[in-house]
């Protein structure tokens, strides 16, 4: 699989983020439960590839096999939030259908849905506590930013 390819002469990279569980088959589950498909040829006893995109991987390791690539300590996610990843969504719609997905396969929304009027996001913990969140954002806030679509609804 290579490394980055070029789309409309912009350089665009994988990203895999790896993620610790304690449960890979659960792991699983889960994010086939959002609608990611599992890679088979990088999927193994110890850690399983889930495919977000042609661009994105989840690599989910377990917790013992995760610690053999760092000297660090691995948090616990249901404790320690190291960091969030965030996926854009088309609608606010789809951020409530993936939440709702997650929910029913054992994820947890740690807080209310924000919602900014530019921008609605949710977040979903994962059975391990690995954080993801989902957002949808009005194309104009896309195009021209936030202040530009508050300061167009302040005028009108």
């Amino acid at each position: 699989m290579p490394r980055h390819h070029i789309d409309r002469g912009v350089i665009v990279t994988k990203v895999f983020v790896n993620l610790p569980t304690s449960d890979l088959e659960r792991a699983k589950a889960f994010y086939t439960a959002l609608g990611c498909e599992i890679s088979p040829q990088f999927t193994d006893e110890n850690a399983a590839c889930i495919v977000w995109s042609d661009d994105i991987y989840f690599m989910v390791l377990k917790r013992e096999f995760f610690a053999t690539f760092t000297d660090k300590p691995i948090a616990d996610p249901h404790e320690v939030a190291q960091v969030s990843v965030a996926f854009s969504r088309d609608s606010r719609e789809e951020v409530d259908a993936i939440l709702e997905k997650g929910l029913a396969a054992g994820g947890a929304e740690p807080k209310p849905a924000q919602d900014y009027g530019f921008m609605y996001s949710r977040d979903l913990d994962d059975p391990d506590g690995n954080s993801l969140g989902f957002l949808y954002m009005t194309p104009e806030a896309v195009e021209n930013g936030p202040d530009h679509v508050a300061d167009h609804a302040a005028s009108a």
